[in-house]
């Protein structure tokens, strides 16, 4: 039996997030019956992530063991042909140790959230980006982002309903840049909570926007309380954009 990494992007716009679910459509339902009927196994997938409905991933990882010879470089095109959908593209395949698990062996992830700062909203960003029609602050959004930096307990930024025993996470580094009409938020740590990042780009949004001052944020962590923090962000801004495993080359 092989073990088998897989790297993948998705649209998340059409999906109840990746965790499979009886009766709703997500991520790692589809690429199951895809693999059934491929291969007529019944795999288990295991992701790197739990992303939420909405959310999309220009990178995501996910292993599965399998009795199955199609080669490795024949498996993505293989799995796009099982009728996998078209918001679902299969990157690259590699074999991996047996006791590889993509969940358990990912070390840090790197997410970004793209607010689209137009006064009009394009058409072709819609449920990928969330729109802010008003002047935005990139200067004082990244000087409060600095302080996400560091271990810190981020129970200011969970969402209630998190089932995690510690809300202690290291943030190793975040930012806050301007693309063109985007302005992007970029966040890289080794977990991260229940909606965290979305609250952090809500409570960025309102140091924006005058609700918040760039250097109330340590004191907002240090509260430990949700209700302290910014708005959650949409979903549709929200992309899990690289994961890294020990060993990989640019891990560190």
């Amino acid at each position: 039996m092989r073990n088998l990494l897989f790297k993948a992007a998705f649209d998340g716009s059409v999906f109840h997030g990746w965790q499979q679910q009886d009766n709703a459509v997500t991520v790692q339902g589809e690429i199951k019956k895809a693999w059934t009927r491929l291969t007529g196994e019944e795999p288990n997938i295991i992701g790197c992530s739990r992303t939420d409905a909405g959310v999309h991933a220009k990178e995501y990882y996910f292993n599965v063991r399998t009795d199955s010879t199609i080669p490795c470089e024949s498996f993505p095109v293989a799995l796009a042909s099982a009728k996998l959908p078209g918001e679902i593209s299969i990157i690259s395949c590699t074999e991996v140790d047996y006791d590889f698990n993509a969940r358990f062996d990912s070390v840090k992830k790197e997410y970004t959230y793209y607010f689209e700062n137009t006064k009009i909203p394009s058409p072709f960003n819609y449920k990928r980006a969330m729109n802010h029609k008003y002047p935005m602050d990139v200067e004082l959004m990244n000087r409060a982002a600095q302080h996400f930096v560091g271990e810190h307990d981020f129970s200011s930024f969970c969402a209630s309903g998190a089932e995690v025993v510690s809300k202690v996470r290291t943030i190793y580094y975040a930012n806050v840049k301007r693309q063109g009409d985007f302005v992007v938020f970029t966040v890289c740590g080794n977990g991260f909570l229940y909606n965290m990042v979305r609250i952090m780009a809500g409570t960025l949004l309102y140091v924006n926007n005058g609700k918040i001052s760039a250097d109330d944020i340590p004191h907002i962590v240090s509260l430990k309380d949700r209700t302290a923090a910014g708005i959650t962000a949409i979903p549709d801004g929200l992309y899990l954009n690289k994961v890294f495993f020990s060993g990989d080359e640019n891990e560190s």
